[in-house]
Formats: structure tokens, sequence, C-alpha cells
């Protein structure tokens, strides 16, 4: 179970410490990755070395409406600095909008960018309706992302399993699907991997693991 968690600290008031924190918590639990605001990449490579624990990175996040342009250098500069895992956030206007070339080309661009490096789409799916995280899914394998993700962990739902089974169901074997926001338990684990996810994003992590829920207030 371990080796399916992001170990996530993303929000704005994160200290330097409780980042080094973070990581000491990745490695005792040897969870797959931290997932962390790109300033931090540095600081957790460093922490992080000789383990086989991935930094992983946010990128156009959390609302996606950077320009592809800006989305790609950040992607480059994380690389640079040392991330090995990239979770963007795809265009949420313009997938509404139905533009589905500009959707295509801006998770392109960052797979582009991300030079081989494993890359995670992020749709917003408490904002999407059916229909439209099936075509997001869709977008995203054209573009040759190998992850979809569900949700930010910011806005007001996060992962369910009735969703997660709906993107794996349409990617198949072409991705793999991340779920995200809202994962406290090792019951809400269970569900989403059963519904098909293969990686877990959470910030309760070391709860998981001792087998325990978390106060959601502290999400």
């Amino acid at each position: 179970m371990n080796k399916l968690i992001d170990h996530t600290l993303l929000k704005a008031n994160a200290t330097k410490e409780q980042i080094l924190t973070l990581c000491k918590e990745a490695k005792e639990y040897d969870f797959a990755s931290v997932c962390v605001n790109s300033y931090w990449v540095p600081t957790c490579k460093e922490a992080l070395a000789n383990s086989d624990i991935k930094v992983c990175t946010v990128v156009g996040f959390p609302l996606g409406a950077m320009s592809s342009a800006a989305k790609a250098e950040e992607t480059k500069i994380a690389i640079e600095q040392g991330a090995q895992e990239i979770d963007m956030v795809l265009n949420i206007g313009e997938l509404i909008a139905g533009n589905d070339e500009v959707v295509r080309k801006d998770i392109a661009a960052v797979v582009d960018a991300a030079d081989g490096h494993i890359v995670k789409v992020i749709f917003e799916t408490c904002l999407l309706t059916d229909e439209q995280i099936v075509k997001a899914c869709q977008l995203c394998v054209e573009a040759k992302a190998p992850y979809v993700k569900t949700s930010t962990g910011f806005n007001s739902a996060g992962a369910n399993p009735r969703v997660v089974k709906l993107m794996k169901d349409t990617v198949k074997d072409q991705a793999l699907v991340k779920a995200a926001g809202g994962v406290r338990s090792i019951d809400d684990l269970q569900e989403m991997v059963k519904a098909g996810a293969s990686r877990i994003g959470t910030s309760s992590g070391v709860a998981l693991m001792k087998g325990a829920n978390t106060d959601p207030s502290s999400y």
C-alpha cells in the first residue's frame, strides 16, 4: 500500500521544516513520492537523496489557467532542479468550452517538456460533467500523458470511486489513474484502488499507514 501513496503537502503556508518532515515521513514509510510546490523541489531532492522516493511537483497549480508556454517552462525548471514526476492542471475553462485541440496541445506541451518523466494530468472533476471527464481522458491519451488525476484537493470536492472508475474505464490500459483529494482512511484508499486507481495523492499518508482516520479539518 505504501508505494501507492504520493505523500502530499501543497499548502501555501508550508514551511521548510514541514517539508523536511514530509520527506522524513516518506522515507520512514517508503512512499512512492512526495508531492510539493515547485519551490520546494531542491529541498526535497536533497532530503531524499539515496532513496528511491521520487520528488513530484505541481505545474499550473491549482487553477490550470496559465499559458501552455508557462506550464512547459515551469516543467523544465522543476525537472532541472530535481523533480521526477509532474502533476499538471489542464485548462479547465477551455475543456468546458469544448476547445479540445487547445486542451490537447496544453497537455502535450507539458508532456514534451517533461522529456520522458511521468506527467499526471489533473482534471478537477468536481467542476466537470461525466462527458467532459471522458473527453479529458481521451485528450490525455492522445497527448501521451501517462496518468490522469481526479483533483487538486483545493476545490469543492476531491476523488470519488465512481469518477475514478469512469476515468479508468475510459483510458483502459493507455494510462493510469491517480485519485487525489479527500482520501483520508484505509477504506477510502481501498475503494479508490478497487475502482481503478494506481496512485493515491493524500496529505494523510502517515495516518493511512497506521490504519487511522484523520480529522478532515486538517486537510
